[in-house]
């Protein structure tokens, strides 16, 4: 199986299996100097981990780090990074029992298809447990995009099922299970997605994120466009099936007159764009949104087939997230971090030092 590598001058290669003995990550292209202990990847771990609460699977992973390669004293030394975490709550059991069965609308029938085989243990990559390692690959990512340049990126949930959030609180973020930015609305959510659990069924939901800091520059036109490496970043998410950048599909109604980020010198007017014009960074805030799709794996009984092409009903017992947009924020900003983290370093590789940049501009 190819296509398990994302990035080309920062690249990280993914592999393990989510009932397995343990997953792991490979990085390419770090450049040397970086701090980087195994705690560092706590923080952001914890808040893509199931288990934190009862709107989540009870799947409850240690997710400690083991750092096999790639650092020396503290630091990165620039060669290829090796990240491990060991599965110690796995229950491969949980899908023996569907081995032979296909679960509609999901990866089951296309993996056996394509492969011939299926590893219930998760070997078919369409686990939710993979991007544990896409998370960690980005602490390393983020920590360089802040050091360096001042970027931050920060993804919220905005949409459960029926529910919109009505106001934008940044500081509501980090305080709730649901990464929602109105915390007004919280105890609505709750009693949702408890009514959800109950019926053994799931909901799909919307996310935002928001890239600030980046500078002026990054991305390359045509096959190098920042905005589609993070719409393709984003939609590598497992259950995601749909991406916009800036105002996205809202653009079909919009004027030229109305779309058009009008610039003064004290810059632009409006961010219709999403901070990416011509797949270049203009140095305004990067607006991403995505939508994942409710997860197939319910108790709710449904027809399907099995891998001899008998008719079946299926329900999918186990450990499973009602909703799982809940954990998708942390994974969200880990994508986006990885593709700028990869533009910075092609940028520089192209155009030299940012400095060098700015001084062209002032003459």
């Amino acid at each position: 199986m190819s296509s398990n590598t994302f990035g080309k001058l920062f690249a990280v290669t993914t592999f393990g299996e989510s009932h397995g003995p343990a997953i792991g990550c490979v990085i390419d292209g770090c450049p040397p100097g970086i701090t980087i202990a195994p705690e560092d990847f706590t923080v952001d771990l914890q808040r893509r981990a199931t288990g934190r609460s009862r709107f989540t699977s009870q799947r409850h992973e240690a997710d400690a780090v083991e750092i096999l390669s790639g650092v020396f004293e503290g630091r990165s030394t620039g060669t290829p990074i090796a990240l491990l975490i060991r599965n110690t709550d796995q229950r491969s059991k949980d899908y023996a029992a569907i081995g032979a069965q296909f679960r509609p609308g999901h990866a089951d029938y296309t993996y056996q298809h394509k492969y011939g085989l299926r590893d219930p243990r998760g070997g078919g990559r369409s686990s939710a447990r993979e991007t544990t390692m896409r998370v960690a690959a980005a602490v390393i990512a983020k920590r360089y995009l802040a050091e360096h340049f001042g970027v931050r990126v920060q993804a919220w949930v905005d949409q459960i099922g029926p529910y919109v959030a009505q106001r934008f609180d940044e500081a509501a973020i980090e305080q709730n299970p649901f990464f929602w930015p109105d915390a007004e609305q919280v105890p609505v959510l709750e009693a949702y997605m408890d009514g959800l659990r109950k019926s053994g069924d799931s909901v799909g939901a919307r996310l935002s994120a928001q890239a600030i800091g980046v500078p002026v520059g990054w991305g390359e036109p045509i096959y190098g466009k920042l905005d589609a490496d993070i719409a393709s970043a984003l939609m590598s998410i497992n259950a995601v099936k749909s991406v916009e950048i800036g105002d996205g599909v809202a653009v079909a109604q919009q004027r030229g007159s109305e779309h058009r980020d009008e610039m003064t010198r004290d810059g632009f007017s409006s961010n219709h764009a999403g901070g990416i014009l011509g797949g270049i960074s203009s140095g305004q805030t990067i607006v991403a949104r995505m939508a994942i799709k409710p997860t197939s794996s319910v108790l709710v009984p449904g027809r399907s087939t099995d891998v001899h092409g008998n008719e079946i009903e299926i329900v999918t017992r186990g450990r499973h997230d009602p909703c799982v947009g809940l954990r998708a924020a942390p994974i969200m900003e880990a994508m986006i971090a990885l593709v700028l983290m990869d533009h910075a370093l092609r940028d520089r590789a192209q155009c030299g030092p940012a400095w060098h940049r700015r001084a062209h501009d002032e003459r």
